[in-house]
């Protein structure tokens, strides 16, 4: 059976996790001492040498020269967080009969203090620390130790947890910094040490090569790890990866492990990111990045031939924020975007990634391909406000069965009833999928009940009806659909040229 319109169904799945909307303002909640510090100071303390790392093939015998001149500037941090009364609910205790027996303290439990043991590293000689924000994040007291005995107690100068980085800060001279490299130079089979406090029981070295790079692992808004095979375990987290040359090219944050222990896979936030978000933490005591506007996917081999890419490279545009600064530059739905000032997009985590870190108020290159043909618009990048995405409606009717595509396939028209179901703008105009045989082509390409049809093959679709009579006859067995989901819009191809 081809597509057909179906009775609404009163349950509704929403698809999330293919679309990415660029440029995500960032403002930082503090911890401890730092909650209501604002600082607005020029930060210049950093030792940045953006050299690449000497790439000559040659048999070490010792990197103690490298750990000698590293290991000073790492240091252990000690985390308290004090004992709290914590409400809980869900209980007897709920009941006004019970708090008027017992009072309110039966509806609160006795937290005990909790302790833990972070990395960090120390970048500026009056004591700037990076570290990850998972490590600062619930602390209400911080003790850094340094190797050589001192100890002093911290504050938190500020976190941003859509990168996981925090910058700390102890009231000392003359420390021991280390030198930032370029981490946008760094190359896979690199040797590097990942240097830290593995399970609190001191200072400890590990070797490896850098074995991936672009790594988007943890469901971060921020992602552009550094994957390598150096042993990092439970502690590790903010120490320092550095190169053969002993620079700091990441800030160790996690491991992919089965075990809980070390299985050959951890992960370092590159150190040109970890710059950026701690220059601007120090700064202006947040993280303002850029905004585009858009919704985008990455291309894949059908959606390529579908727009007319010769290679698959660059970002396809699957919506455009009203008013954003895509819109207003003349970005559209179907553009793909593959150069932002003069640099080549990859893939949406990189175009998401150098959006952000374009200044608010200024204006970049963007270079599109455009039903194959190129075109350069200049965009005003702005902050992002808060998100708002509308109300909801639908309808329903039934089809006939006639030859066509989208084989298994269900729709309704998009009704009151529905949008509020699916949480959809009352501006969305389209057929709701009702139903998907699971075996069918459409649910292989990702199609689910609740997505909502707003083209099929570059046409509008404005009903059920529409969707049914825009797939009668067609000309090729592959159907390129712009599907509206879960506040998101996205292409998909459905492929049913194998089908029976």
């Amino acid at each position: 059976m081809n597509l057909n319109q179906a009775l609404k169904r009163s349950a509704f799945c929403a698809l999330g996790g293919a679309l990415m909307a660029v440029g995500i303002a960032a403002t930082v909640s503090y911890a401890g001492e730092s909650k209501t510090s604002t600082p607005s100071v020029k930060f210049t303390g950093l030792s940045v040498d953006d050299r690449p790392v000497s790439r000559d093939v040659h048999a070490g015998t010792s990197f103690a020269p490298v750990v000698k001149k590293v290991a000073p500037s790492v240091v252990k941090i000690d985390v308290v967080t004090k004992a709290k009364q914590r409400n809980f609910g869900g209980t007897p205790f709920d009941d006004p009969i019970f708090r008027y027996f017992f009072g309110n303290n039966s509806r609160q439990m006795r937290i005990p203090p909790q302790h833990g043991i972070g990395s960090g590293v120390i970048v500026t000689r009056d004591g700037y620390i990076l570290t990850n924000n998972h490590v600062v994040e619930e602390a209400d007291e911080l003790k850094v130790a340094l190797t050589d005995g001192r100890e002093f107690t911290a504050k938190v100068v500020g976190r941003d947890p859509k990168s996981d980085v925090a910058v700390i800060k102890i009231d000392a001279k003359d420390l021991p910094r280390l030198e930032l490299a370029d981490s946008d130079k760094i190359e896979i089979g690199d040797v590097v040490l990942a240097i830290g406090n593995p399970f609190g029981i001191g200072q400890s070295v590990t070797m490896g090569i850098i074995s991936a790079t672009g790594r988007a692992t943890l469901g971060l808004d921020y992602e552009d790890f550094i994957q390598t095979d150096a042993a990092i375990n439970p502690g590790n987290s903010g120490g320092a990866l550095v190169d053969a040359d002993g620079r700091l090219i990441g800030i160790n944050t996690a491991i992919y492990s089965q075990s809980g222990g070390y299985q050959g896979i951890g992960f370092a936030i590159p150190s040109n990111l970890a710059k950026d978000v701690m220059e601007e933490l120090v700064q202006h005591g947040k993280v303002t990045r850029g905004y585009l506007g858009v919704f985008m996917q990455d291309l894949t081999p059908k959606l390529a031939k579908e727009f007319n890419i010769k290679d698959e490279v660059g970002v396809l545009v699957s919506d455009v924020v009203p008013k954003g600064p895509a819109d207003k530059a003349g970005i559209t739905e179907g553009d793909v975007i593959i150069q932002v000032n003069n640099k080549a997009v990859k893939d949406g985590r990189h175009l998401k990634l150098e959006i952000a870190r374009i200044k608010p108020g200024e204006t970049i290159s963007v270079k599109i391909l455009r039903k194959g043909e190129p075109k350069t618009l200049n965009v005003t990048i702005k902050e992002q406000a808060n998100d708002n995405s509308g109300g909801k409606e639908e309808s329903t009717v039934d089809k006939s069965n006639d030859t066509g595509t989208l084989e298994g396939v269900g729709v309704s028209d998009l009704d009151r009833q529905t949008r509020q179901q699916l949480g959809a703008p009352l501006s969305l105009k389209g057929a709701v999928i009702s139903s998907v045989d699971s075996d069918s082509a459409a649910a292989e390409a990702g199609l689910k009940v609740g997505d909502v049809i707003t083209e099929i093959n570059h046409q509008p679709v404005r009903s059920a009806d529409d969707a049914v009579r825009l797939t009668e006859h067609p000309k090729s067995k592959k159907t390129l659909l712009r599907v509206w989901s879960n506040g998101g819009t996205r292409y998909v191809v459905v492929d049913e040229s194998k089908s029976n």
